[in-house]
């Protein structure tokens, strides 16, 4: 190789180097600024956005803790529920009417401590289900058996064997029901998905 091709060689990374420091001393600072300050602004915006994020999941975590935390002990409090229930059903009206003092009484007091255990456990978000005359809904009931009627839709509790009980939006317990079969169908759903509906759920054991 020459000597003149030799000085090229080495002359071209300097051009190309100076070429460079000239660009870079062309870019306007005020631009180069505007730039870093809305790419910071950026960044801002995200970790905000992540932080109200964290901020509402936490809220909720904490709101269904403090919520849900008395699950199991109400599931419990229900059965005291169905006994007491159970006492006062099983009671013949003919019996409460020629009962003596002493008998009202009792009874008296039987109907008030079921009446107080569901207003403290409604206190604490836990409601009774009362699906008497509505369509059956499999999240919230279980049909235990069905009862021809042709008066009503097909597929609506006609009677309640065991209350149900929801806490907060979650069901604690399905209410146990009998469904009626025979009727028109209900014209707001598909002959099909009802029936499938109520036949999957219906225990035909009981």
């Amino acid at each position: 190789m020459s000597d003149e091709n030799k000085i090229a060689d080495s002359q071209e990374p300097e051009a190309s180097a100076q070429a460079a420091a000239g660009e870079a001393a062309e870019v306007d600072p005020v631009e180069a600024l505007r730039a870093e300050n809305a790419d910071l602004r950026d960044r801002t915006l995200r970790v905000m956005a992540e932080m109200e994020n964290l901020r509402r999941r936490t809220e909720k975590e904490v709101k269904d803790t403090r919520q849900f935390a008395i699950a199991g002990f109400a599931r419990d409090m229900l059965a005291v529920s169905d006994n007491l229930r159970r006492a006062l059903d099983s009671l013949p009206e003919d019996a409460r009417q020629s009962a003596d003092a002493g008998l009202v009484a009792l009874i008296e007091g039987v109907e008030m401590t079921e009446r107080e255990l569901l207003n403290q456990l409604e206190k604490h978000g836990v409601k009774q289900l009362d699906p008497s005359g509505q369509k059956f809904d499999p999240n919230f009931h279980q049909a235990m058996f069905e009862i021809p009627n042709t008066e009503v839709p097909n597929n609506t509790v006609v009677q309640v064997v065991q209350a149900g009980y929801v806490i907060g939006e979650r069901v604690l317990r399905p209410a146990l029901v009998g469904v009626s079969k025979g009727g028109p169908k209900d014209a707001a759903q598909p002959a099909g998905n009802a029936q499938g509906e109520a036949g999957q759920t219906v225990d035909k054991s009981a």
